[in-house]
């Protein structure tokens, strides 16, 4: 059996919070619990037990979702596109 790298797998799902932000600094929660108890754990994230649907990153947890998003998931941009260009499509 392969073994999974934990923190891989924290780093894809703050990024992929990152993708389900709304309301400036709420995301999403369905994703693993115990991936959300360890984001948590780490001060990314507030405690995401709850009735809520969406959880609240923490201000550190807000740029490193973005940086992660941007490395895991963001294509390069292109010579002839300047980078400013590049980052308003992602609004």
């Amino acid at each position: 059996m392969v073994e999974i790298d934990i923190d891989k797998i924290d780093e894809a799902v703050l990024a992929l919070l990152y993708l389900t932000l709304h309301d400036c600094f709420r995301a999403w929660k369905g994703f693993d619990w115990e991936a959300m108890d360890r984001l948590h754990r780490k001060g990314l994230i507030h405690d995401p037990v709850g009735k809520a649907k969406s959880v609240v990153l923490t201000d550190e947890g807000l740029a490193e979702s973005e940086r992660l998003f941007r490395k895991l998931f963001a294509k390069p941009a292109s010579s002839d596109q300047p980078a400013e260009s590049a980052a308003r499509s992602r609004r």
